[in-house]
């Protein structure tokens, strides 16, 4: 079982600004969706609230962490109501790779577990008011990296994938 974390950073570690990310850049968006398609991706209400229309993103299974009722969502939705039967669920479930990303409570949530991180370093500072939490760096070893130079309208982007240390 792998568990990974795929988040953007801007300079400072900001990843959201009141609900949302505070840019758009297609070339992360572009990695985001090689990342998690046909993956099971594990969100939290907020990011839930973020995606276009309230709706699932194509080609994933989608677990959301919420206080909300499972009606309030489409069929396509697994909604957890409570942390521990979402990790409980997790871990039930070995032969399955999990992505999860965001918000923060589930970072949290998963740092004792997490297996490999997908970090989009964004060179840039963006004003927002969510920040990734710190995570246990010296665990993991840098496997891959991939710049992506600026251009006209987007800053420089380092995709870098980190993996725990056995």
């Amino acid at each position: 079982m792998a568990i990974a974390f795929v988040w953007a950073e801007s300079i400072g570690g900001v990843i959201g600004q009141q609900g949302r990310l505070p840019w758009h850049l297609p070339a992360d968006l572009k990695h985001f969706k090689t990342l998690t398609w046909r993956q099971t991706i594990i969100l939290g209400h907020r990011t839930w609230q973020s995606f276009p229309n309230q709706q699932p993103l194509p080609q994933r299974e989608h677990w959301v962490l919420t206080h909300q009722p499972a009606h309030d969502f489409p069929n396509a939705v697994t909604v957890f109501n409570d942390a521990t039967a979402l990790r409980q669920a997790v871990l039930r479930q070995p032969e399955q790779d999990f992505y999860v990303i965001g918000g923060v409570a589930l970072f949290k949530l998963f740092a004792d577990l997490v297996t490999d991180l997908y970090c989009t370093k964004i060179d840039h500072v963006y004003l927002g008011d969510v920040v990734m939490p710190r995570l246990a760096w010296n665990q993991f070893d840098l496997l891959a990296q991939q710049v992506v130079p600026a251009t006209k309208s987007s800053p420089q982007l380092t995709f870098e994938h980190w993996q725990r240390r056995n």
